[in-house]
């Protein structure tokens, strides 16, 4: 994927890995729309990546999750700068930890993990096949290929996530839509790292377990390695290698697997209460 004078949606764009993406695919040409929930927090990135105001950024507060928000984030796309050749959904929130999170928890991290991404690619995908081109990156997590502990909501959307951009690659990519999928363990954003931090034992679990499978990689380095694999076209886009690995093991032997996860999780939950 040529990444120069494409047009790009980021949504989540407001920090974290979303305004590293947008960073970066500003850095490589592309010209990009940032979405968020945050206006304010949006203005200033989108002001950090376009000091100058050269028109590389645009930005729209709303709902990723909203088919109304996706319809006005891709008229100002072409608006401002044509027809959209790449959207990242990016969106995403942890939702409530434990099993008992109630249907209307359930309903938020379904609606912003997985329907945004579903409301997306249905408003985008038709217009792709008619040109031939498009590119749908999805952000799920290391939790879609493994398992998040602590949070049902967060494993079972990531889960679904990945599950849907494995179904696009596979129905549309020999039609010119290219869909890839971002897998990351712990990065240094505030959905691992809120400024309020987390007291309840279920959310320090799933803290925890995060910070100790592997090292917190900056939203920088993530954001490198995403315009490597779209270079690359990877379906997969691991920036923790080892996630790879540790899913291969998962799949050769997945009640061994469990028993690991347990034992994982056994481990953390006596080292929070010491």
């Amino acid at each position: 994927m040529q990444l120069d004078n494409t047009v790009a949606i980021v949504t989540g764009g407001a920090g974290g890995i979303g305004a590293a993406v947008a960073k970066a695919l500003v850095e490589k040409g592309s010209r990009v729309v940032l979405t968020d929930l945050d206006a304010s927090a949006l203005e200033s990135v989108a002001s950090g990546i376009d000091p100058d105001s050269a028109g590389s950024v645009a930005t729209l507060a709303g709902d990723a999750s909203s088919s109304d928000h996706i319809d006005a984030a891709i008229a100002l796309a072409e608006s401002w700068f044509g027809p959209v050749d790449l959207y990242f959904a990016n969106a995403g929130i942890g939702g409530a930890p434990g099993l008992f999170a109630t249907d209307e928890e359930w309903a938020q991290v379904v609606d912003v993990n997985l329907m945004a991404h579903i409301r997306a690619a249905r408003r985008l995908v038709p217009e792709w096949i008619d040109r031939g081109t498009g590119y749908f990156v999805s952000t799920a997590s290391a939790a879609g290929l493994l398992t998040q502990l602590g949070s049902a909501t967060y494993s079972v959307t990531k889960h679904a996530a990945v599950g849907f951009a494995e179904w696009l690659n596979v129905t549309y990519g020999d039609r010119g839509v290219r869909a890839s999928c971002l897998c990351p363990m712990g990065v240094d954003t505030k959905l691992l790292r809120p400024d309020d931090a987390p007291t309840d034992n279920g959310a320090l679990l799933m803290q925890r377990a995060v910070e100790t499978a592997g090292r917190v990689l900056t939203t920088d380095e993530v954001a490198e390695v995403v315009i490597a694999a779209l270079d690359d076209e990877r379906f997969l886009i691991l920036p923790h290698p080892e996630v790879l690995e540790m899913y291969r093991h998962k799949g050769a032997d997945y009640d061994r697997w469990l028993r690991g996860m347990r034992r994982y999780q056994a481990g953390l939950e006596e080292s929070l209460t010491n």
